[in-house]
């Protein structure tokens, strides 16, 4: 089994979203969970397959949202370089990362073919070391993509943007979860401080990237993290982390949320009162999820 978790540049129209969901779930893939969201203007797409289904459904996916997406038109808080901004390939059960790396590779080159779309290789799928970093491959976002495509030259497809599609990442990676705490204040200069002081970059929690993104539907500010490694750093570590950064300026913690599905020992067992939820954690266990549409 190989989980793909795509991410889509669009999070407010319901139909294209379904739409692209419904494309997927022809190929026989199936759909976990679809996580969207308003500002940041991206859907995060979790689906399940044997590495024929998966590959199938990731190319579906693309050709869906490349036809319903144009990003010209598109402003949202999160960084990105594409209609189908990343499409990353997850070992699971018996999966190696080397399927993951294959297939990884194979959609890449099959994406770049079929609709002239750049595609650049990252984490354990790229060809080199120096490639493999997604902030450096997404770094100046659709805006800047034609200088970055100058000089950094894509592993398939053009050295041009696709007009409305722009690019695409597409890679192999082990689990990681998508971990957001919403903060009691608009000013986003302090959410990103508590991510330049929480990431592992900066000498912060060990696994953890983060940025400091504003909510403008709410009025409020975001911490957004990615956590790469859960045996480090825990969704409750981390959520304590950014609590007590926030006490240090006189800010308090409104709430936090999982973006799409994570693994059980990510959790830690943690509830929704210990994470200050709105829904139980439990609900976002792969596992359970798994388990649930295989019987």
């Amino acid at each position: 089994m190989i989980e793909c978790v795509p991410n889509v540049s669009e999070g407010r129209d319901r139909t294209i979203i379904e739409r692209i969901a419904e494309s997927i779930a022809r190929t026989g893939c199936c759909v976990l969970d679809i996580h969207s969201d308003c500002d940041h203007h991206r859907s995060v797409f979790t689906i399940i397959g044997d590495e024929e289904q998966i590959a199938d459904g990731a190319v579906a996916l693309v050709e869906s949202a490349t036809a319903l997406i144009d990003l010209g038109t598109h402003c949202g808080v999160h960084p990105r370089i594409g209609a189908v901004d990343v499409i990353p390939f997850v070992p699971l059960q018996a999966a190696e990362m080397a399927d993951c790396v294959a297939v990884a590779r194979r959609i890449g080159r099959t994406i770049a073919d079929r609709w002239a779309l750049p595609v650049y290789l990252y984490g354990m799928a790229a060809r080199s070391a120096h490639r493999s970093s997604l902030p450096r491959i997404r770094r100046g976002g659709f805006e800047g993509l034609s200088k970055k495509l100058a000089e950094m030259r894509p592993d398939f497809g053009p050295r041009q943007p696709h007009p409305t599609a722009g690019a695409v990442a597409v890679g192999a990676r082990h689990l990681l979860v998508a971990f957001n705490v919403v903060l009691d204040t608009a000013e986003v200069a302090i959410a990103r401080e508590i991510a330049l002081a929480i990431r592992e970059a900066n000498g912060g929690l060990p696994g953890v990237k983060a940025l400091g993104l504003s909510l403008d539907s709410r009025n409020l500010a975001q911490v957004s993290m990615n956590l790469t490694d859960i045996t480090a750093t825990t969704i409750p570590a981390a959520f304590r982390a950014v609590s007590r950064e926030a006490e240090q300026v006189g800010v308090r913690v409104l709430e936090s949320e999982i973006v799409g599905l994570v693994p059980k020992l990510a959790l830690d067992d943690a509830t929704a009162a210990d994470l200050l939820m709105q829904d139980d954690p439990r609900e976002r266990i792969l596992e359970t999820r798994i388990a649930k549409r295989m019987t």
